[in-house]
């Protein structure tokens, strides 16, 4: 089963006009796929060019599509960051922002970016047998961070919980995903 979604930004930053982030997760086999769709005038929108993937570190410092995964009754959880220029990164927390470290379970991260005039499509497969067991229901947090061109930043979210943008709150792992065979 496939699960729609649509990003709305945090009220207090001033986000591009005109924009939409929109997608969809589904779980299979314990394979997560997961696209996201950056619509609207995105000539607007700071995106980095086409590069060799690389794992690297800050890419919330700039547009960089994320999302959190934790599993059910469990306090440690994910970080999953996307570049569109193709860099990537996975870090694992043991509860909330604490023990940050990067997951090494993973060695490279393939996603496809594709740029349209209008859009930018960014699609994501993983399987998840590395860091949770096939049984396991999950919540994720889908989120993105948005830098435009004149180098304001915008915070987008399924649900934003808490006074300031903060993705980390388990309380914003909204979307419950069992394993689907």
């Amino acid at each position: 089963m496939q699960n729609t979604f649509t990003l709305q930004p945090f009220p207090s930053f001033q986000a591009p006009a005109n924009l939409k982030i929109t997608g969809n997760i589904a779980r299979h086999d314990n394979l997560l796929t997961i696209s996201y769709n950056l619509l609207g005038n995105i000539q607007q929108v700071n995106i980095a060019p086409p590069e060799t993937p690389q794992r690297k570190n800050e890419l919330w410092q700039d547009t960089c599509f994320e999302f959190f995964l934790g599993a059910k009754n469990s306090p440690s959880y994910w970080e999953f960051n996307l570049s569109p220029a193709g860099h990537w990164n996975i870090y694992r927390f043991d509860n909330y922002r604490q023990g940050m470290q990067e997951e090494t379970a993973f060695t490279t991260l393939p996603f496809d970016v594709k740029h349209n005039s209008d859009s930018l499509d960014l699609t994501f497969d993983v399987k998840l047998d590395k860091i949770i067991s096939t049984d396991q229901p999950i919540e994720v947090a889908i989120t993105t961070v948005i830098k435009s061109m004149n180098g304001d930043v915008s915070y987008w979210a399924l649900s934003h919980k808490g006074a300031e943008p903060d993705f980390h709150l388990r309380e914003s792992f909204v979307m419950k995903l069992a394993q689907l065979t």
